[in-house]
């Protein structure tokens, strides 16, 4: 029986004169910042994961459950850092070109902020505010992540 449910017996039992029983409330467990078993630093809701510092990203099953990952990233440069929070996958264009950048090619972009986006891009120097991933990891991430997906970015 549940809590709610001793409640309503607890009520029946002063109507009819008796003494009432409280169910003890018991301490609700704090959610855990990562689920169980999970190699990342993000929530085991987000889909997308990017730890900033540590230059690497992951894919998960919404649930905790790495299925891609971690990958070698780069972020956005000072000036041009890369968003953090929580975010959700606003759309995407496996051959977008850049309409800030003189058509620079993005391939396999998943944007997650107005002007940022997981796409294809160098590992050796910072972006202008993008997650640039390896041609295969763009792929995968451009193939798994669906519009509404959550994607968290740490620092």
């Amino acid at each position: 029986m549940g809590a709610g449910s001793l409640g309503v017996v607890g009520v029946s039992l002063l109507a009819l004169g008796a003494p009432a029983i409280a169910a003890p409330a018991a301490a609700p467990a704090p959610a855990p910042a990562t689920a169980p078993g999970s190699q990342t630093p993000c929530a085991p809701t987000a889909k997308a994961c990017v730890d900033i510092s540590a230059k690497k990203a992951w894919l998960t099953d919404g649930h905790g459950k790495i299925v891609y990952g971690a990958v070698p990233i780069t972020t956005g440069g000072k000036g041009y850092e890369t968003p953090t929070g929580t975010f959700s996958v606003m759309w995407k264009d496996k051959d977008h070109k850049s309409g800030e950048y003189d058509g620079a090619p993005m391939n396999n972009s998943v944007f997650f902020a107005p002007g940022d986006a997981f796409h294809e891009g160098s590992l050796q120097r910072d972006s202008a505010g993008c997650v640039h991933l390896s041609h295969d990891a763009s792929e995968k991430f451009f193939d798994y992540l669906n519009v509404y997906d959550q994607v968290q970015i740490v620092p």
